[in-house]
C-alpha cells in the first residue's frame, strides 16, 4: 500500500499534467493556502453530513442505516486507527526529526492494522454477509482517506497547505460523485461502495502521490528503526482520540447492536446538528487558544481566567440559543427532512423531536468539553485527560447499551446527552482545579514542569 516512485512515464503523463496544474503558484501564497484549506474542509464536512441522508433517500431506510453506521461510525473509528493521531506531530516537525518516508512507512502499517481490525470486528460481530461486506468496503474507503492524510500532512509541513485543501476537495468530489452515480444507476449499495473505494484510491494517486513527487524537498527515505520512537511519540494521543470517538459514538454502536438497521439511519439524521455545533465551536475556540497559551505561560492568571470566562459564556449563550431553536423549530425542520426523504417517510422523524433536542444539548456539552480539553492540553495535563477518557469509556460501554435497550432511539439520545454532560463536567472541573493549583504554586514561588512541559498536541 505504499505506492512511490513506480510506473512508466507514459502511464504517469496524465497524472503529471494534473499535478503541474494543482501546483500552479498563486500571487498570494498565504491567501491561496487559506482559501483552499477552507474549500477542502467544507467539501469533506458537507459530504460527511449529507451522504447518509442521500443514501436513505435513494436506497431506503435499511440500507441508509447500514451506510450511516459503516461510514460515520465504525469506518471513522478505523480511520482513527490508520491516522494514529500523527498529523499534529508531522505538521509541526519543522526540524525534520523524521523524514516523509518514515511517516509514510508508519502509515502503511497503521492502515494495514486498521483493515485487519475492521475485518476481525466484522467477522466476530454476527452481521449478515451483505451488511459485513458493505461496512468493510466503507472501512477501506475511510482507511484510504487516512492514508491520504500522510501526504496532505506533508504538504502542510512543506508550506503547501493549498495542496492539502485541493486534495481534500477533489478527492471528496470525485469519490462522492462516483458513489452517487453508481448508486443511482444500479440501486445496489455494495456496488456503489466498491466504486467509491476505487475512486478514492484513484484520487489519492492523482491528487497526492503524483503531486508530492514534484516537491523537491520531500525526503522519501525510510528507516525501520524510526518506527518505534515515532509510535511512542503519538501513542497516548492516539489512544485518547480513539476513546474520545468511541464515547462520542457509543449510542450509535448500541443502536447497531440492539436495534434494526433503519434505526441507525434515523438516529444519524437527528445527530446531524452535532457536526454544525462542532464546526461553530471550532470557529469560537481555535482563534483564542494562542492567547490562552500565552497568558498561562506568561503567568498572567487574571487574563487567562478572564478570557476563559468569556469564551465559556459565549459557548453557553450559543448553546442555549441552539437548544431553544431545536425545541421551537425542530419539529418543522424534521418535517421538511421527511418530505425530502420521500412520501414513505411521513412521520418517521417528527416523532423524534425530543431526542433531537437532547442530541443538540449533548452537542453543546461536547463543545464545552472541547474548550476545557484544550485548557488541560495548555496546562500539559494529558494524564487528567487520559484518566477521564478511560473512566468515561467504561461508563459508555455499560450505559449506552442499557439505555438503548430500554428506550430505543430516545434512550440513545439520552445516553449521548448524559455522557457528554458528565464528560464536560469532568474536563471543566479537572481544568479549573489544575488552574487553581498552578496559581497556588506560583504564589509560593514553586515552578513545576507543567508550565513548560513537553507536548506535541497541535493547538
Amino acid at each position: 500500500m505504499c505506492p512511490h516512485r513506480s510506473g512508466g512515464i507514459s502511464e504517469m503523463s496524465l497524472a503529471d499534467r494534473l499535478a503541474a496544474l494543482l501546483m500552479k503558484p498563486a500571487a498570494d501564497r498565504e491567501k491561496q493556502n487559506i482559501v483552499w484549506n477552507m474549500i477542502g474542509s467544507f467539501c469533506y464536512a458537507f459530504a460527511s453530513m449529507v451522504l447518509s441522508f442521500l443514501v436513505m433517500r435513494i436506497a431506503g431506510d435499511d440500507d441508509g442505516g447500514i451506510f450511516a453506521f459503516g461510514y460515520s461510525t465504525f469506518g471513522q473509528q478505523m480511520f482513527l486507527v490508520a491516522y494514529f493521531g500523527l498529523r499534529p506531530f508531522q505538521i509541526t516537525d519543522g526540524k525534520g526529526e523524521y523524514r516523509f518516508g518514515d511517516y509514510l512507512l508508519h502509515r502503511c502499517l497503521t492502515c494495514a492494522l486498521a483493515v485487519a481490525a475492521g475485518a476481525g470486528y466484522l467477522l466476530l460481530g454476527g452481521y449478515t454477509v451483505r451488511k459485513a461486506l458493505i461496512i468493510f468496503l466503507l472501512v477501506c474507503y475511510k482507511v484510504i482517506d487516512g492514508f491520504a492524510d500522510v501526504y496532505e500532512s506533508e504538504f502542510q509541513r512543506q508550506g503547501h497547505l493549498h495542496l492539502t485543501g485541493k486534495s481534500n476537495a477533489f478527492r471528496t468530489i470525485l469519490s462522492v460523485t462516483v458513489f452517487l452515480t453508481a448508486l443511482l444507476a444500479g440501486r445496489q449499495l455494495v456496488f456503489a461502495c466498491g466504486a467509491a473505494v476505487a475512486a478514492q484510491a484513484a484520487g489519492v494517486w492523482l491528487f497526492d502521490v503524483s503531486v508530492i513527487r514534484r516537491l523537491p524537498s520531500v525526503d522519501t527515505g525510510r528507516d525501520w528503526s524510526r518506527l518505534r520512537p515515532l509510535t511512542g511519540a503519538a501513542a497516548l494521543l492516539f489512544v485518547s482520540v480513539f476513546l474520545d470517538f468511541y464515547i462520542f459514538s457509543a449510542a450509535k454502536y448500541a443502536i447497531d447492536a440492539n436495534m434494526d438497521n433503519a434505526a441507525s439511519g434515523y438516529f444519524n439524521i437527528i445527530f446531524m446538528p452535532t457536526s454544525v455545533i462542532n464546526l461553530a465551536a471550532g470557529f469560537v475556540i481555535r482563534p483564542v487558544l494562542t492567547y490562552l497559551t500565552d497568558a498561562w505561560t506568561g503567568r498572567d492568571f487574571a487574563a487567562f481566567r478572564r478570557l476563559l470566562r468569556r469564551i465559556s459564556a459565549l459557548i453557553a449563550v450559543l448553546g442555549i440559543a441552539a437548544a431553544a431553536l431545536a425545541w421551537f423549530a425542530g419539529r418543522p425542520v424534521l418535517g421538511i427532512m421527511e418530505r425530502l426523504l420521500g412520501d414513505g417517510y411521513a412521520g418517521s422523524l417528527v416523532r423524534y423531536h425530543v431526542p433531537f433536542v437532547m442530541v443538540v444539548l449533548g452537542g453543546v456539552f461536547y463543545a464545552i468539553l472541547n474548550l476545557y480539553y484544550y485548557v488541560l492540553v495548555i496546562l500539559r495535563r494529558q494524564d487528567v485527560i487520559f484518566g477521564i477518557y478511560v473512566v468515561m469509556t467504561a461508563a459508555a460501554a455499560v450505559a449506552a447499551p442499557a439505555m438503548v435497550r430500554r428506550g430505543g432511539i430516545g434512550g440513545a439520545a439520552f445516553a449521548y446527552l448524559m455522557l457528554m454532560a458528565v464528560m464536560a463536567a469532568g474536563f471543566t472541573g479537572g481544568a479549573l482545579n489544575r488552574v487553581r493549583a498552578g496559581e497556588r504554586a506560583d504564589s509560593r514561588g514553586i515552578m513545576k514542569n507543567e508550565w513548560h512541559g513537553d507536548g506535541d498536541r497541535d493547538l
